[in-house]
């Protein structure tokens, strides 16, 4: 495991804050070991926080009240994307270079994999949610999708309806699975008994649909790479609304809904992170404080949104003063 060195910790413990007073929050940045590439973020309900150091193939995890960060190998040749907090406590990492799904223990740091079925092809892993069950579901840019078992270790892959794209996944409070696939244009809700994917086209043609998130309704929300729109889909009335950030020509990464249903996003032609009420329809802007930040994906816990500043080896939080 490689530590982060004093230098780094003492300026992730000075806090390089910024306070954004209008909008009563304040943004902080944890540096993590140089040539990390830190691709995604995941923050347990206790605070641990988990990024995927994607260059250097470990899974990496901050201590944000010291700043400390450690890295955990993940194998030969691994490449890890994506990684949540499962149900058990554990991270649990999508790696496209093992062409697995890793299970990294919280306490004791033990690395368990789950190897897609013998003669499955490169599937390029790319991120994963858990069912109402239990189950976790995975996509593969490639064009496939599919499920780990943690009870029994059942894995299971499926040929994905339009072929390459799968990316972001989620699941709604009611335990439904959804994906988005950026070269579908589309994105497709799972039957989580057959493992069926049905595909559902957005409005907008082209738009190269990248992440999705749920709401506290089940309203899928989609961040639109190529349109730069902010979507949402109802599945009860099966109707869209669009929503464009008021950047000029937007790329619109990532999205995550928080437990106040407000919707944060990653766009980068401002270089921010910024949140949407949906209520008002307000947009905040919070700019990084250095350029080509490249933040690819969100989650959070009550009061915090995290992403991970890839092209700047640290990860950033939006906190509630």
């Amino acid at each position: 495991m490689r530590q982060a060195t004093m230098k780094q910790i003492a300026i992730a413990a000075l806090g390089l804050s910024i306070a954004i007073s209008a909008s009563a929050v304040e943004v902080r940045y944890y540096p993590v070991p140089k040539g990390s590439h830190p691709h995604d973020v995941a923050v347990a309900a206790d605070g641990s926080v988990w990024y995927t150091a994607q260059r250097s193939g470990e899974l990496g995890f901050l201590d944000q009240k010291t700043g400390k960060t450690e890295h955990i190998p993940l194998g030969k040749g691994s490449s890890p994307h994506g990684v949540i907090v499962g149900p058990d406590g554990a991270a649990w990492v999508t790696d496209s270079g093992l062409n697995a799904i890793v299970r990294v223990d919280a306490k004791t740091r033990a690395v368990t994999l789950f190897p897609l079925p013998k003669g499955t092809p490169y599937t390029n892993l790319n991120t994963a949610a858990f069912d109402g069950n239990g189950v976790l579901w995975y996509t593969g840019q490639a064009g496939y999708y599919g499920s780990v078992n943690p009870k029994g270790g059942e894995v299971r892959v499926w040929p994905a309806p339009g072929g390459r794209g799968p990316y972001g996944i989620a699941a709604t409070p009611s335990g439904d699975i959804y994906y988005a696939s950026l070269a579908g244009n589309h994105i497709a809700k799972i039957d989580i008994t057959s493992g069926k994917a049905t595909m559902i086209a957005p409005p907008t043609k082209n738009q190269g649909a990248r992440r999705v998130w749920s709401d506290s309704k089940g309203q899928i929300w989609v961040s639109e790479w190529l349109s730069g729109n902010l979507s949402m889909y109802n599945p009860v009335d099966q109707q869209w609304k669009m929503f464009k950030p008021p950047v000029d020509n937007p790329q619109t990464y990532s999205v995550y809904v928080d437990d106040k249903d407000l919707v944060w996003i990653t766009e980068w032609t401002s270089n921010a992170i910024m949140r949407f009420d949906p209520r008002t329809q307000k947009w905040d802007s919070y700019p990084s404080s250095v350029r080509s930040a490249a933040v690819r994906q969100m989650l959070g816990r009550t009061g915090e949104a995290w992403g991970a500043e890839s092209s700047n080896d640290r990860l950033v939080v939006v906190s509630e003063k």
